[in-house]
């Protein structure tokens, strides 16, 4: 399944924004504000995020090696990823990306010396894809329901233990992809504002928080989220 989405319903609020930066509600200075404001309403016309999914049945989990096999490729996922898919009968592998403008922007931003500018499109780009992954991961919910399934949570490939290089086992499952993500041989995504991943699709499968508390990755993208 394909999915298009405006920048508009995906950009995350002023007040979002500035708690990620570090600053409680209301406390932000007023430069910053403006900031953030202006370039929002500048990102609002973009039309580039995009996001995509596939499903396959009858995937095998295996307990001794917490590894994961889809048509004959095997993820390497590791404990903690595997813990929360191994119940699945089938699985989703996806793409999502808030396109190549956003990362544009801040990369000629923070070369132009305007660092603070640079970095609020970075965050807005970081987020925009999430909302992306999240906005498809609630169209894979609905469509599970119907079918009398449940889902996991999604997890991504430099996360939870699981290794980036294990993108391009992902990858494979994603030839000339609508969402028009390359890899490099060091299996970083261009554009750079993109998230792939995996969810686990079954009966038995369980949505919960993610199980920060058995990780020590404080950068990680998924912590605090549902």
């Amino acid at each position: 399944m394909q999915f298009s989405y405006p920048f508009s319903e995906l950009l995350p609020t002023a007040e979002d924004l500035e708690g990620v930066i570090g600053y409680a509600t209301g406390e932000a200075p007023e430069p910053l504000i403006h900031l953030i404001a202006e370039v929002r309403n500048e990102l609002a016309s973009l039309d580039q995020a995009r996001a995509e999914y596939r499903v396959f049945k009858q995937i095998k989990c295996n307990d001794n090696t917490r590894t994961i096999e889809i048509e004959g490729v095997v993820f390497d996922v590791k404990p903690i990823i595997h813990s929360q898919i191994r119940y699945a009968e089938d699985a989703a592998l996806f793409i999502a990306t808030a396109g190549p403008e956003v990362g544009l922007r801040s990369h000629n931003s923070m070369k132009g010396g305007d660092l603070l500018r640079g970095y609020v499109y970075d965050l807005i780009g970081s987020e925009v894809a999430e909302n992306a992954a999240a906005r498809m991961h609630e169209e894979l919910k609905g469509s599970a329901e119907l079918l009398g399934m449940k889902i996991t949570n999604r997890f991504s490939p430099g996360y939870c233990g699981w290794d980036v290089a294990e993108q391009q086992k992902l990858f494979s499952f994603f030839n000339d992809n609508y969402c028009g993500i390359t890899l490099t041989e060091s299996s970083l995504m261009n554009p750079v504002k993109s998230v792939s991943g995996i969810i686990g699709i079954g009966a038995r499968v369980k949505f919960r928080d993610y199980p920060c508390k058995k990780c020590n990755d404080r950068n990680c993208i998924y912590r605090g989220r549902r």
